[in-house]
């Protein structure tokens, strides 16, 4: 099974165990916590010795370890620690913020703040594209 597995992800498994645990020590160590305040704001579920195992390749993390993960730290999706979403990594404080208020707003506003965004971004895009003398 595992040699299935293998030829699918183009990655072994203790390699992936691995990548999933760097990125787990990544996100951790940007928000300055160590593995006793991500245990404390697990509620205590996830023991700082299996945090460890996790960050060191040693074990990897179930997919209700993941979510929790995830909610935990708000700053990656399930999918980006899973090594299955590659396009995104830890979010910064401006975009959490921009999340957070993009998720609070109504209809209205969330339809105002995509239409500045992609008006941000056209604009990016139509400057790139000028030829300077």
């Amino acid at each position: 099974m595992d040699d299935i597995i293998n030829e699918y992800l183009d990655i072994d498994s203790a390699e992936l165990t691995k990548r999933i645990g760097e990125r787990l020590r990544e996100t951790r160590k940007l928000l300055g916590w160590s593995l006793s305040d991500l245990s404390a704001r697990t509620g205590g579920v996830l023991k700082k010795s299996r945090l460890s195992n996790y960050e060191q390749g040693l074990r990897r993390p179930g997919i209700e370890e993941v979510f929790l993960l995830a909610k935990v730290f708000g700053m990656v999706s399930p999918t980006w620690v899973l090594c299955l979403d590659e396009s995104t990594g830890p979010l910064n404080a401006p975009e959490i913020d921009l999340l957070a208020r993009y998720r609070a707003a109504d209809a209205r506003g969330r339809d105002l703040i995509q239409s500045a965004a992609e008006i941000a971004t056209d604009v990016q895009l139509d400057t790139s594209r000028r030829v300077v003398p």
